[in-house]
């Protein structure tokens, strides 16, 4: 497990670090933010790569005995989780992870009024349900740490938005989104995300044994 916790570690250091402004803004300064984002996303593909190839690597310590229902809850709630994931990806999004805030009408917020953060809530099922269904140690290494991250996520975009529009203008634009009716936001979401995140699923299914070694659905 050494070598996926050296991993873990280096991975919440990447990111942890860079989120301390005066360490952010002298990297900027020095090599130009061009350069520094650049440098940044290698470094960020670099770790996620060693993360799961030390995953793979690490020796199997079953924690619980995996279930059927497991395994069933683990694909139906991957369902949204996708969907959250490409929705909250190609949406524009004064609140969080996304496709810019360029474009962002708040009066057809689409999938943000159903969370203002649908990436990380993505992530986070995906994370959770993956913890169940698997029941080994370095499972819950990886996984967990990702699904903590995820809780943590929103609270810390929240507080970084609010810094920058400002609290009056933050929590005025929070009562805007929040006027429309879940109903109407699903229909805004529009048919292409939502399908393109049940394709996801579906491929993600399709794949799932060819590339992990397991499959999700035995019947």
């Amino acid at each position: 497990m050494t070598d996926l916790i050296l991993a873990m570690g280096v991975f919440l250091a990447a990111h942890m670090i860079p989120a301390v402004k005066p360490v952010r803004a002298k990297l900027v300064r020095a090599i130009g933010e061009p350069v520094y984002l650049i440098a940044y996303s290698a470094v960020s593909l670099a770790v996620i790569i060693w993360m799961i190839w030390a995953y793979a690597a690490a020796p199997h310590v079953e924690l619980w005995p995996p279930a059927d229902w497991m395994r069933w809850l683990a694909v139906v709630v991957m369902a949204p989780a996708c969907v959250l994931t490409v929705a909250g990806i190609t949406t524009p999004n004064p609140f969080s992870l996304g496709w810019g805030r360029k474009g962002f009408d708040a009066a057809r917020p689409g999938i943000v009024r159903i969370t203002r953060h649908p990436v990380i809530w993505g992530l986070g099922l995906w994370a959770g349900v993956h913890i169940l269904v698997n029941g080994d140690l370095a499972s819950l290494i990886l996984f967990g740490l990702l699904g903590v991250l995820g809780l943590a996520g929103p609270a810390s975009l929240d507080a970084k938005r609010r810094s920058v529009l400002g609290a009056e203008a933050f929590e005025v634009l929070k009562a805007e989104v929040a006027r429309t009716a879940l109903s109407d936001a699903l229909a805004q979401a529009g048919a292409l995300r939502i399908g393109g995140g049940l394709a996801l699923w579906a491929g993600l299914l399709a794949i799932h044994e060819w590339a992990v070694g397991v499959a999700p659905i035995v019947l």
